[in-house]
């Protein structure tokens, strides 16, 4: 299924405020779709972001889910905005297992000021089965971008 991209601008923006997320480098999460008011993100499994039980732990799989959102809303603001999660619930619907997981935010309702994303997190094997792990809802704030 063909996805609309964002423009280029849009993406490299994206590109580069994830880039200075420690937390995604640190995790070895990447960007995998930009599109206007949709962002992918993608997290290998790896033994360093399990739990006890082997599963993806639920703290690296709500990290991809929340960046996931904010960087679907940021793709619909101008270019001296920011975005700062406000709040977000996530429900952990099964265990995270897989080849890899990827996170899905959507963008429900954008604002001026407040925006409501979707956010959905699939299990994803090897032959490219997808299981639906975690599903919530989240509200961001837009920001001024601060000057370097």
């Amino acid at each position: 299924m063909q996805q609309e991209q964002a423009s280029p601008v849009v993406q490299k923006r994206v590109q580069d405020s994830f880039d200075l997320q420690g937390l995604m480098s640190h995790l070895g999460a990447r960007l995998t779709h930009i599109g206007p008011g949709r962002v992918h993100i993608t997290l290998p499994a790896r033994p360093e972001i399990t739990q006890q039980h082997g599963y993806v732990h639920a703290g690296a799989t709500s990290a991809i889910a929340d960046s996931a959102g904010g960087y679907a809303a940021l793709t619909l603001f101008d270019e001296d905005s920011e975005v700062l999660t406000v709040e977000y619930k996530i429900n952990l619907l099964a265990p995270a297992a897989g080849d890899h997981l990827e996170a899905i935010g959507t963008v429900l309702k954008p604002g001026r000021t407040l925006t409501v994303c979707q956010l959905e997190v699939y299990g994803v094997q090897a032959d490219g089965a997808r299981k639906l792990v975690a599903n919530g809802q989240q509200t961001l704030i837009r920001v001024n971008r601060i000057a370097p």
